[in-house]
């Protein structure tokens, strides 16, 4: 066992070692584009996110998409893996940037159907971040409270402060899907709620907010199969309820609801990706490179200490 973590340590020392020397070239390289040199030295070229971006005001067909996907992870099951702790490693680096400048706030949301993966998402694109600096949000069946007040107040409630980065795993589209599926509004007053939504993450990003919105695509017989493991597997069967099943018989409901949600919501500023994510390596190493993208664009520095710090020693 002691041998095993000793080498678990030493390989992850050896992961951060190639990314910091990946950066070193990126950053010895003038005019070279930053967008994922991990995918630049698997093939030669940048990753193109347009084609799992939602273009606004595009009609949407989620038969477009392959769940099946696994372009955003070319290599083998050790090589991905590494990938994706270096890019961990570099989102880490990036989010202490995002908090030490304090200028802007990043908000990624999750949503898909039951097992698609948000948890996992989570678990792995963040591990290297450190806990202090990111913050994830569970959106459940609405409280008293929150019924009380109408359907965005307990977003906005946890919506990310500058410097912070938020997850939302499911969130306020909840509002337009869950309650829709079950005819607990009408189709009026869910168009309704798109135009109010996309006001109310205008606002965010008018107020210094990057918002990056993922679907996780997984098809139904997908689902079956992660739903058969919870219920075989005594370590899971905790995440499995009666009611799985009930919903999954609205599987068509939901997808249409699904198709409505990402039309009608993504924008320039608030843009939907559709993730393959029946690979949850593939699902995994996109939605890092996405981030990490994002994060890059942002062109961030280190704030600039009004004091002179020269000759300043620490006794």
């Amino acid at each position: 066992m002691a041998d095993s973590a000793a080498s678990k340590r030493l390989e992850k020392v050896a992961s951060l070692m190639r990314f910091k020397l990946l950066k070193l070239i990126r950053d010895s390289k003038r005019g070279t584009d930053v967008k994922m040199l991990w995918v630049d030295r698997q093939r030669g070229s940048s990753m193109n996110f347009s084609r799992y971006r939602v273009k606004p005001g595009s009609k949407v067909d989620l038969k477009d998409w392959d769940p099946d996907d696994k372009s955003a992870s070319p290599g083998g099951k050790e090589e991905d893996a590494k990938r994706l702790l270096e890019l961990a490693a570099h989102i880490d680096e990036l989010q202490e940037l995002l908090y030490a400048e304090a200028r802007r706030g990043v908000l990624v949301v999750l949503q898909g159907m039951d097992t698609s993966g948000k948890d996992g998402t989570i678990r792995h694109v963040f591990r290297e971040v450190d806990p202090l600096g990111v913050r994830a949000v569970r959106f459940k069946a609405p409280t008293e409270d929150e019924l009380a007040h109408d359907f965005l107040w307990r977003a906005h409630l946890q919506a990310p402060a500058k410097g912070e980065l938020v997850i939302f795993n499911r969130s306020h589209y909840e509002d337009v899907l869950v309650v829709r599926v079950h005819k607990l509004i009408t189709e009026s007053e869910c168009k309704r709620r798109y135009e109010l939504i996309n006001a109310f993450e205008r606002l965010l990003a008018d107020n210094g907010t990057v918002i990056l919105k993922f679907y996780l695509h997984i098809s139904k017989d997908e689902q079956r199969k992660r739903l058969q493991e919870r219920i075989d597997n005594p370590k899971k069967q905790w995440k499995f309820s009666l009611n799985d099943l009930a919903e999954r018989k609205l599987w068509s409901e939901y997808i249409k609801a699904y198709t409505d949600a990402l039309a009608a919501t993504s924008t320039d500023r608030a843009p939907w990706y559709v993730v393959p994510s029946n690979s949850k390596m593939n699902r995994n190493l996109l939605v890092s490179a996405v981030l990490l993208d994002s994060l890059e664009g942002l062109k961030m520095h280190y704030p600039r200490l009004q004091q002179k710090l020269d000759g300043v020693v620490v006794e």
